[in-house]
């Protein structure tokens, strides 16, 4: 069984000069992987490559941080965007506390918003959410019949318990990280079936090559330290987490 990156940035300007490389990596190594977007322009390149590969997925929406360029006329072009079938998402959408680029209440408003036009469109979203865990919750609770995953999941062990219900965590090299505490206690605690593993590249390198630029094959090492947590075989590991990204996505 072949790992899945349920969150890369293959459209980054840190792939330009080898992205051709990086794909085939992807190609031979994994089962496929889902690029993210964060503003109009990023989701129209994440379908772009989802179209000219077949194992690569797209997720289309506007992140927290980018929040500003959110209008009716962006919102217009994702929805036509989101009903392409490359597309499985919507995402990174969310909250962000910490860079604080538009003020709590423009980021909740445009965050429903997106949470609607993934209701819309029947399609599971993509969470970012950074120093904002409580607000995310409470919004998420007032939209019971949305799914999906929070990305690079930042929360407790009792808030993961919360979400899992209807929400996968997606885990990423900051488990490998010696200062990782509380993400161990959540993979540690929460059952194999709720996990997704994922990269967020070119970011968030997993030992032992934090500190360069990540890329989707690297899952294996999240996978690895999974599996030690667990106590469980790699193999079971890649098994399940793979279903899981499926079932997530929607993917046959």
């Amino acid at each position: 069984m072949k790992l899945v990156d349920t969150h890369c940035h293959l459209d980054n300007e840190q792939f330009d000069t080898d992205r051709l490389e990086v794909i085939e990596r992807i190609k031979e190594q994994l089962e496929f992987c889902v690029n993210i977007g964060y503003d109009l322009e990023s989701s129209k390149k994440s379908l772009e490559l989802a179209e000219k590969y077949d194992f690569i997925y797209a997720v289309i929406g506007v992140h927290p941080i980018d929040i500003a360029q959110y209008n009716e006329q962006t919102e217009k072009e994702l929805e036509t965007l989101g009903k392409n079938p490359k597309v499985l998402a919507i995402g990174e959408i969310g909250l962000d506390y910490h860079w604080m680029t538009e003020p709590k209440d423009v980021q909740q408003e445009r965050f429903i918003k997106q949470l609607e036009l993934a209701k819309r469109l029947n399609k599971p979203v993509v969470i970012h959410t950074r120093d904002a865990m409580e607000d995310t919750v409470n919004i998420l609770k007032n939209h019971p019949e949305i799914t999906g995953v929070i990305h690079c999941y930042p929360g407790s062990l009792e808030t993961a318990k919360e979400l899992i219900d209807r929400f996968y965590l997606g885990i990423g090299g900051t488990l490998t990280f010696k200062n990782a505490k509380k993400t161990v206690e959540v993979v540690k605690n929460i059952p194999l079936d709720r996990i997704v593993i994922e990269t967020d590249c070119p970011y968030l390198t997993p030992e032992p090559f934090r500190g360069k630029r990540n890329e989707p094959i690297y899952v294996e090492y999240v996978a690895q330290k999974i599996a030690e947590i667990k106590e469980v075989s790699v193999e079971e590991v890649k098994e399940i987490t793979t279903q899981n990204a499926k079932k997530l996505y929607g993917i046959v």
